[in-house]
């Protein structure tokens, strides 16, 4: 059996839901994971919004308005007046749901609740689809099985209990369906998996069943070797580690989310990424197999801040680097690159949500200089050391470019650059013409 993950845009719409069931139907038992419908999570982050500021008015305008689109999504989809009806009456039923939250105190925990609907929307009207074209489709509701624990991480030996607990009793089935993202905590809520979890589910489903495979459905045709909106003739890899596909994820392949890659990763289940509008491409295939002496691509993560921590007392006290760590450990900061001297030690940061403080800290151990609208740029494939002229050709193509700091040796799969964000394009243009274009 495999999983199978297909994101908003793959049912955005009823024309998507209607080809996405019919690729699915083709396809043998398997379980289908499905996001919320393309544009239905961002409004009900607004609506929820609306709710925090006690914009009552505002929220069910927004709740109206989404409510319409989906009205409009169920005389497109379904052409019995059963399949409408119940598919009216689930619908009608979620959206009243979050009117009620009109009503009451609103706090996280809410927002969580109304978060969920979107899920529990477009696995409503997949489910009622299949079953109108005769297909023995059975939904296994994520809030049953799915939960974290009380380190928010996934508890794994009850999903894997609770949902096999499911499919054995629901044997037979042609298809299972179930909401990617939600969950319920350690204390019964409703919860996410945050942004993008939707392909953590999957992970997460595959490992607990063992899957032959997961496949994560989108709308481009798999990881490709280069950020395709910024250069051209980019290609689809054909085949990566997963570590490599960790690497590109974390810096900046939105294609799959970074947390997808380690239950798989762990009970060695392959990850297929493909394309629903082209559903026959072969995709990227990832699994724990390195190709050797292959640089396979580039990514770009955006918004860093480099922080350079200056100190001639550094060299004789050894616990300098503990105590600049411990800054970042106290605001929750993660560190995304690392270069030290003997008298200095540059980070680099995603976010700057505690910017002020971090640098407040700082200053208390040396001087300290900060470089905003940087870029990271992340040459990913086999770096083994070993290896010579790899580490060598990407620099050479970065040699008309300024490059503030470089990170290599911590991996075997990736070595980093980071750049002005005005540099960001010239610099991804210059790898792939060196390294790719001028391979063929």
């Amino acid at each position: 059996m495999k999983v199978l993950k297909f994101g908003g845009t793959s049912v955005g719409s009823a024309q998507r839901i209607k080809e996405v069931a019919k690729l699915v139907t083709a396809r043998g038992c398997n379980i289908i994971v499905l996001s919320a419908m393309s544009g239905t999570t961002n409004t009900l982050v607004e609506i929820s919004d609306y709710l925090y500021k006690k914009n009552i008015d505002g929220a069910k305008e927004t709740v109206n308005a989404l409510e319409a689109k989906y009205m409009r999504t169920i005389d497109e989809l379904y052409s019995t007046p059963e399949a409408k009806e119940e598919a009216t009456r689930e619908i009608k039923a979620c959206f009243n749901y979050i009117r009620s939250f009109t009503k009451d105190i609103f706090t996280l925990f809410e927002e969580k609740e109304i978060l969920a609907q979107g899920e529990l929307m477009s696995t409503a009207l997949m489910n009622i689809y299949l079953k109108e074209q005769g297909v023995n489709s059975v939904l296994l509701p994520a809030l049953e099985y799915m939960r974290t624990d009380k380190n928010a991480e996934p508890d794994s030996q009850y999903i894997r209990q609770k949902l096999t607990a499911q499919l054995d009793k629901h044997q037979g089935a042609d298809l299972y369906i179930t909401q990617g993202y939600i969950c319920r905590n350690a204390y019964g809520e409703i919860d996410n998996l945050q942004r993008g979890g939707s392909d953590y589910t999957a992970s997460l489903i595959g490992a607990a069943i063992n899957a032959d495979e997961i496949e994560i459905w989108t709308d481009i045709d798999g990881m490709h070797n280069n950020d395709p909106r910024f250069v051209e003739g980019t290609q689809p890899v054909h085949q990566l580690h997963f570590e490599e596909a960790a690497e590109l994820a974390y810096f900046g392949a939105k294609i799959l989310h970074p947390t997808c890659i380690l239950p798989a990763k762990l009970n060695n289940i392959p990850v297929r990424l493909l394309n629903t509008m082209q559903p026959d491409a072969p995709g990227t295939l990832i699994h724990n197999q390195q190709s050797a002496h292959i640089i396979k691509a580039v990514a770009a993560k955006d918004n860093i801040t480099a922080i350079k921590i200056k100190s001639g007392r550094m060299l004789l006290a050894y616990g300098f680097l503990r105590k600049v760590f411990e800054i970042f450990e106290t605001y929750q900061t993660p560190i995304d690159m690392i270069a030290t001297s003997e008298v200095g030690v540059s980070v680099t940061i995603d976010s700057e949500r505690n910017l002020t403080n971090i640098l407040d800290d700082l200053k208390k151990f040396g001087t300290v200089t900060v470089d905003k609208d940087m870029v990271i740029i992340c040459v990913v494939g086999d770096l083994e050391w070993q290896n010579r002229g790899f580490e060598a050709e990407a620099l050479d193509a970065l040699k008309d470019i300024p490059v503030r700091m470089i990170s290599y040796g911590g991996s075997n799969y990736n070595i980093s650059f980071l750049v002005r964000r005005e540099d960001k394009v010239k610099a991804l243009n210059m790898l792939s013409d060196r390294l790719f274009k001028n391979k063929k």
